[in-house]
């Protein structure tokens, strides 16, 4: 059979002349040389049909078309009577990518770069293939600034029309920067100006090592604006950058920053003015604004005063203010006139205020949180201290805040809060063993946000070889509407310390009450609580020789009716792990007329945290606590003590050591009964912890604590007994250890550790380098 091969060459070479250019109608299409590509996908890319009328511009047209497919090295197109023959080369497919050389930069990472440029196994290696595999690996190493890397590829042929593709690598060396240089500049040296940058020069010592000498486009256009910043906020208000170079040896290995500026003249602040609507009194308006007349210029004054003035307005009601600050340079002297452009916009209202990402939390327990209302002004304070209330609930991870026009309502806005609920409850479990104490088991639950109501249920049980421990409680933080708190628990305690190493008596106390709390401010309230407590003591053979002699004098049965009340201020950033504000707590307990045991105890807790970034901050916590005797009492009940010692009061002490030592008896021992004086206090650098992006769910601290307790006067012993306790407060007996904390939320449980060394333990002081525990999150 014949068949004629129809232009090929012509139309290759684009020429209008064919050396058939005969006419004829196609009754058939017939694909030979495919192995790979399927013949659907010839006729979907062919432009011609069975009964088509062609020529050899139709033809030609044809070629093209089944060229760009990018799947064939040859076309050729023949004509067997009237039935078109499309006879194609396949490219080959690439079976396998082979990289050899790299050491710095993984095989992985390298794939997935080429992946992300489309370049992958099992694709068509086209002529382009090679040279775009190349130019990418070389992008994916000079963004770690290995210019001089070199890539070689080469081509292996497989069987069925596959290839194999080699990549040699050679990586070279990172780039660094050999040197930076500032030309143009004379009030501020290279030393003052080069600190302010991001990129370093590489230093010729040791140190070097650890600088960042490794160019990035982004770090430099940073730097750049530092610059810019710096000078423009000291007065040069015509600083210029007029070029920046980048110059790469020819090694590769060094680069070399060159930055050419015109600094201009030194201005001051002129006349200040404001103009447009500026809806308050201008003296207010005056308060907020930080730059004043004959200061010298700044940018960073200008911008805050404007955030402040619109801040000012957002407050009123006007949430789509926009304020800027305008410089006019004077022509006569070095003074800049600065006016403020005000434009307040239409009063705004909040139409809606919806909640996103609460699962589990009612959105009523976030609405009630609300200081800005639906239909009320638009308010940016109420919507910030909204945010900022729910922060501190401890319900939630995250809250941001967003704020939308209503489309076609230039006067009205909706609020969304977008929260992240994070573990709001807990229920712990503890196995333990001490040769003092034995077994130690116990479990509980605690949850602020019971069920998403926002009510707070604590239920417990401890038990050891002498200590049972049953408790629960329940608060309602908005028992009324107005804030108002009503909260009740019940009690059972049974201890028995025959053979612990601390002061052997046993008690057995069961109780309860019920308290309610008011807000009288926006971050303060007051508590106050009612409660009725049946207390028994019981002493051993080598009990204490101060409890025996308190139990002869006062009996072994107590009844008190307790009266409590305090106050609470809280400022902090947010509920869990904060790192800004401050807190306060003031108590007083009292047992109430008709007691047995007549006292009152006076507690004081606070902490204040300074963020001094992001990621630092500085936190003081102190908690000092004083009680004593009211009425015919002549003897503080020695079981309402303070102690002190461990996590959350001094770390590196073992739990409630510290204080003055009990009189020693028939076997020796001398151990702490606390004291009625509490002193305690702490400082923290809040770190952020290597690795870990989350600081939200872990915190890590470096710490200093110090505190201990003291007896104002000592209890009597028995007759025949000396005592060996020395009454009053000597701040020389307080306790300092240093060491690093941990907290960390984390799924299985929020986990409290600190490794801590005392600083001045004495010999009779227990000591414990490593403290911690652990519970279950859900």
């Amino acid at each position: 059979m014949k068949i004629r091969t129809i232009g090929l060459v012509v139309w290759l070479l684009g020429s209008s002349q064919a050396a058939f250019a005969v006419s004829f109608e196609v009754s058939d299409i017939r694909v030979e040389g495919l192995q790979r590509v399927s013949a659907g996908t010839v006729f979907n890319a062919l432009p011609i049909s069975a009964h088509d009328k062609i020529d050899d511009d139709s033809l030609a047209e044809a070629g093209k078309a089944l060229f760009k497919t990018g799947l064939f090295d040859d076309v050729r197109l023949g004509r067997d009577g009237d039935v078109l023959v499309v006879n194609v080369v396949e490219r080959p497919s690439i079976s396998k990518i082979e990289i050899k050389g790299n050491s710095k930069i993984s095989k992985d990472d390298l794939r997935k770069g080429l992946s992300d440029a489309g370049l992958a196994e099992g694709q068509v290696l086209q002529r382009s293939t090679l040279d775009e595999m190349q130019r990418e690996l070389e992008r994916v190493y000079q963004a770690q600034g290995r210019y001089s890397a070199q890539i070689n590829t080469s081509v292996e042929k497989l069987d069925r029309n596959r290839v194999q593709v080699d990549v040699d690598i050679n990586e070279g060396a990172v780039a660094k920067i050999k040197q930076i240089n500032i030309v143009g500049n004379q009030a501020f040296d290279d030393d003052t100006l080069r600190g302010l940058f991001e990129l370093e020069d590489k230093p010729g010592w040791f140190l070097g090592w650890f600088s960042s000498d490794q160019y990035s486009r982004e770090k430099l256009t940073g730097d750049l604006e530092r610059l810019r910043s710096y000078y423009l906020d000291r007065g040069y208000v015509n600083f210029n950058i007029a070029s920046t170079q980048v110059a790469i040896s020819p090694s590769k290995s060094d680069i070399f920053v060159t930055i050419n500026v015109d600094e201009g003249k030194r201005y001051q602040i002129g006349n200040v003015r404001f103009s447009g609507d500026l809806q308050m009194d201008e003296t207010k308006a005056r308060d907020l604004v930080t730059a004043h007349s004959g200061d010298t210029f700044s940018q960073s004054a200008l911008t805050a005063s404007s955030e402040a003035l619109r801040q000012a307005l957002g407050a009123e009601g006007f949430a789509f203010a926009k304020v800027d600050s305008v410089p006019q340079v004077s022509d006569t002297d070095d003074t800049v006139d600065i006016t403020f452009m005000v434009n307040p916009g239409r009063r705004a209202y909040v139409r809606r205020i919806e909640f996103k990402g609460n699962t589990t939390t009612a959105d009523e327990v976030l609405r009630r949180e609300m200081v800005q209302l639906e239909g009320a002004p638009a308010s940016t304070d109420d919507i910030k201290q909204s945010q900022q209330r729910l922060q501190r609930l401890g319900f939630f991870k995250q809250v941001d805040v967003e704020t939308r026009p209503v489309p076609d309502q230039p006067d009205q806005l909706d609020v969304t809060y977008n929260v992240e609920e994070q573990p709001s409850g807990s229920i712990s479990a503890s196995v333990g063993f001490a040769q003092s104490e034995g077994i130690i088991y116990g479990a509980s639950l605690s949850q602020s946000n019971f069920l998403g109501t926002g009510n707070r249920v604590d239920v417990g049980a401890q038990k050891s070889d002498y200590y049972t421990n049953l408790k629960f409680s329940f608060t309602d933080p908005y028992w009324t509407l107005n804030g108002i708190s009503r909260g009740y628990d019940l009690y059972y305690r049974e201890t028995d310390y025959e053979d612990s190493d601390i002061s052997t008596y046993s008690t057995d106390a069961i109780g309860g009450g019920i308290n309610f709390g008011y807000p009288i401010s926006e971050l303060s309230r007051l508590n106050f609580g009612v409660g009725i407590e049946r207390l028994t003591l019981d002493s051993y053979d080598d009990t204490p020789s101060e409890i025996v002699q308190f139990i002869n004098d006062e009996g072994d049965e107590f009844d008190s009716y307790k009266l409590t009340a305090s106050w609470t201020r809280n400022n902090l950033n947010r509920g869990i792990m904060p790192t800004d504000g401050s807190y306060q707590r003031a108590s007083i307990e009292a047992s109430g007329p008709g007691s047995d045991a007549e006292y009152y105890k006076l507690r004081y807790r606070g902490q204040k945290l300074f963020e001094l970034n992001p990621e630092w901050s500085l936190k003081f916590r102190t908690e000092l606590g004083y009680a004593n005797t009211y009425g015919d009492q002549d003897i503080y009940p020695f079981y309402e003590n303070f102690y002190a010692g461990g996590l959350g009061s001094v770390r590196g002490f073992s739990s409630n050591t510290l204080g003055q030592r009990t009189t020693e008896r028939n076997d020796g021992d001398d151990d702490t009964l606390g004291g009625n004086v509490l002193i305690e206090g702490s400082a923290e650098l809040i770190f952020p912890f290597p690795f870990v992006e989350d600081r939200r769910q872990l915190q890590s601290s470096f710490f200093l604590d110090t505190g201990n307790t003291y007896l104002t006067d000592c209890l009597p012993v028995e007759a025949g007994n000396t005592s060996q306790c020395s009454s009053g407060i000597d701040l020389g007996e307080l306790r300092y250890s240093v060491g690093i904390g941990l907290s960390w939320l984390t799924p299985v449980g929020p986990l409290t550790f600190s490794v801590a060394q005392p600083l001045n333990e004495k010999s009779e002081d227990d000591t414990q380098f490593f403290q911690f525990s652990l519970g279950q999150t859900f």
